[in-house]
């Protein structure tokens, strides 16, 4: 075996780069663009709620991941756990769902980035656009791990500031510093049918926008495998990702909420981002009497969407690396280059993330759709398989004779805090679009573009099984031993 072929990778980032790489990955068209769809879906108090339960969901699976990150710190994250402590066709379905989710998601935001472009050249066609950011991408990703972190340090870095800048304008508007004149700073909670507006559908149909927002947390998981010392870098960047994200979050959606109201129809055509403009920050800044606020937003939400393509292709493409190397992919992608860079599998992943370029053929709003759809689900799936294998850990663990004081980082409220994401994330993937099945006639092409991943998942799964006629492992036959990272 060769050189590249055998060599590891490289444990070149450090907390702040674990940090900003969560943060990168997860702030972007999500927070900028479709949060204010989901106040105009299910108001502001439907909106707040939704963000808050899927944060509180997302805290519990963090510390599930801490745990199993910091215990076996490998680039295959998911795909190991499942594979270790669950079963090996859960593991390699797990580990297929995270590639190509993180693969269409970039494609995802390359389509965005024509909309986005729109604003200053409305007459050059989309697909140039995507082919620049993608041949952006895929340049930072074939720099050196360091190289990738630093650059998505300060890419994230734009995005925090931009953020913290957003929130202390918009206090200083409730506060009636910056207040429009003869507005009422409540009163966008109370008008009409707020603060809850469409009922139990409007709701779990937020939750899916939410979910999708907060997608990226978990790539921590996959960092894993380059960081330095990850029994000490992984606690302290689970720890201070969760609570800078869910105050971005709710502390946005909060300000949003309450000084736009629901039915403002621009709000229910920012989710379509076919025009910078109508993001719910723009607004914002417009009535604070900063006219430069859409050419702003513009720069931000670029830097947003480079970011978050950036920690997503890093992020599939360790993942086929590791699948690869642990011969669930083919061998090819299992190959390094001198300086610790799975190239081979950075083509594939940027192969699938060209499906931006279907805009060409089919219509830029389509391609949105879709890709969105598939990601936000694919991502639930991901979430379900953390929940799911950390439970099954924690019972390995201790039925083997392990005490729980040996751990580098315990999780805390097992068993609830696993229980509560796995149910909180079945009710969100089974409810999306229940209502394609009512009223005597149903809508299958609704319930295809709604559930098509999952269907996937499960032919990858049970062929999987099929084929290599895997078991569910049982807790005494796991392998639950600490992970040295020099190792890996």
């Amino acid at each position: 075996m060769s050189e590249t072929q055998s060599a590891h990778l490289k444990r070149k980032l450090g907390a702040r780069h674990l940090n900003m790489i969560a943060i990168g990955g997860s702030i972007g068209t999500g927070l900028f663009l479709a949060s204010g769809a989901t106040i105009a879906n299910a108001g502001p108090g439907g909106a707040l709620l939704a963000y808050c339960l899927i944060g509180i969901m997302i805290y519990f699976l963090m510390t599930s991941l801490g745990e199993l990150a910091t215990h076996n710190p490998t680039s295959g994250a998911f795909f190991t756990y499942g594979t270790k402590y669950v079963e090996g066709g859960f593991g390699f379905a797990l580990g297929w769902n995270y590639w190509y989710n993180w693969a269409i998601t970039v494609a995802f935001e390359l389509v965005a980035v024509q909309f986005i472009m729109k604003f200053w050249f409305p007459d050059i066609p989309g697909f140039y656009w995507s082919a620049i950011f993608l041949a952006v991408i895929f340049a930072i990703n074939s720099l050196t791990v360091k190289g990738f972190g630093e650059s998505e340090f300060l890419f994230s870095l734009v995005k925090v500031i931009a953020i913290i800048v957003f929130i202390i304008i918009g206090i200083a508007m409730i506060v009636k510093i910056m207040l429009t004149p003869n507005m009422l700073t409540f009163a966008n909670w109370t008008k009409g049918e707020a603060p809850f507006v469409g009922g139990f559908q409007a709701l779990i149909g937020v939750a899916m926008i939410a979910g999708f927002s907060f997608q990226g947390t978990e790539m921590v998981g996959v960092a894993a495998g380059e960081s330095k010392n990850p029994k000490k870098t992984i606690p302290i960047a689970i720890k201070q990702i969760f609570w800078r994200i869910l105050l971005f979050y709710v502390v946005c959606i909060f300000i949003i909420g309450t000084l736009v109201a629901y039915d403002d129809p621009r709000l229910l055509q920012a989710a379509s981002s076919e025009d910078i403009t109508l993001s719910p920050f723009t607004f914002l800044y417009e009535q604070a009497g900063f006219a430069f606020a859409a050419s702003l937003m513009n720069a931000v939400i670029l830097t947003a969407i480079l970011s978050a393509g950036n920690s997503g292709m890093y992020s599939s493409t360790r993942m086929l690396f590791d699948m690869a190397r642990k011969g669930s992919a083919p061998k090819l992608f299992a190959r390094l280059d001198p300086r610790g860079v799975p190239m081979n599998a950075l083509y594939a992943t940027t192969a699938i993330a060209a499906l931006c370029f279907l805009t060409t053929f089919i219509g830029e709003q389509q391609v949105f759709n879709w890709l969105l759809n598939m990601s936000g689900m694919c991502g639930f799936i991901v979430w379900l398989g953390i929940a799911i294998s950390h439970y099954r850990f924690r019972r390995g663990y201790l039925a083997q004779g392990y005490k729980l004081e040996d751990l580098a980082y315990k999780a805390k409220f097992f068993p609830f805090a696993p229980w509560f994401a796995f149910i909180l994330c079945s009710i969100i993937i089974l409810g999306q679009n229940y209502e394609a099945l009512i009223g005597g006639k149903v809508d299958w092409l609704g319930l295809l573009s709604t559930y098509i991943s999952i269907p996937l998942f499960l032919l990858i799964w049970l062929g999987y099984k099929w084929k290599n006629k895997t078991k569910l492992i049982s807790y005494q036959d796991m392998d639950v031993k600490p992970m040295n990272p020099d190792q890996d």
